[in-house]
């Protein structure tokens, strides 16, 4: 669908998760095109975003706080290490495993990542002022907990 034949649909024949998947994609693609400077792609801010909120974790853990499978994560996260922005070392508890942590450089570019996503968050929906930003955050995470226990149900 073009920017066009959108602007001129009305809202209420397009369903809620076409919105959101054509939101996910736009900010992806926008988040990719500004994330190429620092040496990240969207995803592995992602990870960045979750190994900075827990210190040493370990990579399965990691695929499943983004829902993305272990090998993903493994070539991700190894792309990472050698661009110097997370460390692997193995976990004492269970030596098949590697505890990931931030390294500096990790930290100072997620950082500028962040900035990058808060900036684009701010034009996208304070632009129109329709919406409090975190009325929006409360009612999508409300939507994400929900979705999550419909999915957890029907394994």
């Amino acid at each position: 669908m073009s920017f066009e034949e959108l602007k001129n649909m009305d809202c209420s024949s397009i369903p809620i998760s076409n919105l959101i998947a054509m939101i996910a994609r736009g900010q992806s693609i926008y988040m990719n095109s500004r994330l190429g400077d620092l040496g990240i792609n969207e995803t592995q801010m992602h990870f960045l975003f979750e190994i900075s909120h827990h210190d040493n974790l370990n990579q399965e853990r990691i695929a499943t706080r983004c829902n993305i499978n272990k090998g993903a994560v493994a070539r991700s996260i190894r792309k990472l290490e050698e661009k110097g922005f997370v460390a692997r070392t193995i976990d004492e508890n269970n030596r098949r495993q590697n505890m990931v942590s931030l390294t500096q450089k990790g930290e100072e570019t997620l950082s500028k990542a962040i900035k990058i996503l808060n900036e684009w968050e701010d034009e996208i929906i304070m632009e129109k002022g329709y919406v409090d930003k975190e009325l929006l955050q409360l009612v999508l995470k409300e939507i994400a907990i929900k979705t999550m226990e419909l999915n957890e149900k029907g394994e």
